[in-house]
């Protein structure tokens, strides 16, 4: 699901990236950081954070919900 948040995001073309900042945090604690930590790479583990929602803040959790994660 996190490569259709990224696909959906990409074809909005209109998200404001500071809106999945809640996410940054629990994205840097949970998500392959190999290739850096990057707004790209954070679109991509938005199924991870899904899954490990009890482990992310309120503010993460309302971003998976409005993108469809949740």
């Amino acid at each position: 699901m996190g490569a259709f948040l990224a696909v959906s995001v990409k074809a909005a073309n209109a998200i404001d990236l500071a809106e999945l900042a809640p996410c940054k945090p629990a994205a840097a604690r949970m998500c392959d950081r190999s290739a850096g930590m990057t707004w790209s790479n954070l679109l991509r583990c938005g199924a991870t954070l899904a899954a490990h929602s009890w482990r992310v803040g309120e503010g993460c959790r309302t971003v998976l919900r409005k993108y469809g994660q949740l």
